[in-house]
This record gives C-alpha cells, structure tokens and sequence, in this order.
C-alpha cells in the first residue's frame, strides 16, 4: 500500500514540517511508504538546506516581491514556488533503493510517465531534471535519514516564471537556467490545466511504477503535534532559517 496525503493548498512552514514529521512516521513504523502532494498557499524560495542565502536571493527582492523564505531538510539547489507548482514527496525505507541515482531514476521517471499522459512528451536528463523541448519542467532533491528515503520535486504548472527569474540570483554553474530555459504545463499544452487532473496523473504514474494501491491516509494527530513542534523549535526560526 501507498500512502497518499494530498495537503491541497498550505502555508510554506506547514509544508517543510510536515515532510520530516511524515519521515518520522514512516522511519518508526507507524505509518507505510508515504506519497505526500501539496501547492504552497504563497510565492516562496525554498533554500536547500546548506544552500547560503546571500548567493541565493536578494532578501531586499524578496520584500519587494513578497517572497516568503524557508529552509528545508533536504540538500540541493535553490528554487523558487508558487500556487502554480505541484509539490511532491516521495518517503519510503532507504534500503528499497540504496543508490542516490536510482531514486531519481524512479522519480524522474514517474513523472515523465505522468506528464506523457497529460500529453506533454518530456524526457529526463540526469540526474534529477525533467526536459520539454529542450527546457526544465521539474527538478528533484533528497535527502536520506533515520533509516529513510525522502525524494521531492516540483512540478511546474502555471508558475509565474518572470517572478522566478526576478527572484532567484543568476548562477554561474551547470543548473544556471535563463528563462528561455524554464517551461511549464500552461506554455506546452497552451493551457492551465486544472492541478487536480495533474494530481490524479502522478498518483496513477507512482501507483504503477510501485505497484502499489494508493490509499488516502490524512495526517493524524500525532504528526499534527510534530508539525507544531517542529515549526516552533526549527523551521520557523530565523536562526535556522539564516544559517549559512
């Protein structure tokens, strides 16, 4: 059986804390391998955890755009959210897929599979990026603790992309993106396709690839209890926030 927690529309703290109070759930065994969906409720940069602020954005432009800020738990670069992106996360036991390249390989797969049956023909490009003619589409990172496999990406959908731009600092290595660069379902279908139906195809994409049923389980009190703690003690604290 697959989880699935669907969050629909949530608030960016909400969202960060819930990833690692599902990992907890999943690494004591109170819970199986967890399919988490979600759209955070507001624009916001999302920092890999040793990513470091200043190289990242401009905290002037994220005031004058009304950015929200936050810090997850998993490495990996710099991006950029809005109520135009689907948001997924994948937690399942380490020891299923041992080597880092082959939970992209899954992932990225997956979502290849999802967005060919919305008639998007994408391909991906390793190790963890999703192409369409020639241009990003969705990214992955993850992260490995207590005993557990955390893989998430984000899918985009309707994103303001100009705002993204104007938002993420250049880089000047091998992820550096222009806009040129930068897709997303609306510009490919030539529509905005309604996020349920964008839902429904990765939940049936990563149901076939596990072969496992996917199972709405909401999230229970006791992850409710984590989510407030872990807010309050860690990803709505400045320190955290802003510590490198």
């Amino acid at each position: 059986m697959l989880r699935l927690v669907d969050s629909g529309l949530c608030h960016p703290l909400y969202s960060v804390a819930l990833e690692e109070a599902i990992l907890e759930s999943c690494s004591q065994g109170l819970m199986p391998p967890t399919l988490h969906l979600y759209v955070r409720d507001r624009p916001t940069v999302s920092l890999g955890y040793f990513e470091k602020v200043d190289a990242a954005v401009d905290p002037q432009v994220l005031l004058d755009e009304k950015v929200f800020l936050v810090r997850r738990m998993s490495g990996g670069s710099t991006i950029f959210t809005d109520q135009g992106q689907l948001i997924f996360s994948l937690t399942v036991d380490q020891g299923a897929i041992p080597k880092p390249e082959d939970a992209y390989i899954l992932t990225c797969g997956v979502i290849v599979k999802a967005l060919r049956s919305l008639g998007v023909e994408a391909e991906h490009k390793p190790p963890n990026d999703i192409i369409v003619n020639g241009r990003k589409i969705s990214g992955s990172a993850q992260t490995r603790k207590k005993g557990m496999l955390m893989v998430h990406g984000t899918l985009l959908v309707d994103t303001d992309l100009d705002r993204m731009m104007r938002v993420l600092r250049p880089r000047h290595d091998k992820h550096s993106r222009t806009r040129e660069q930068i897709t997303c379902l609306r510009d490919e279908l030539g529509r905005s396709p309604d996020m349920n139906e964008v839902k429904d195809a990765l939940v049936q994409a990563f149901s076939e690839e596990l072969e496992q049923r996917a199972v709405c389980i909401p999230v229970n009190e006791r992850e409710k209890g984590r989510v407030s703690a872990l807010i309050e003690e860690k990803y709505g604290k400045e320190d955290y926030i802003l510590q490198f």
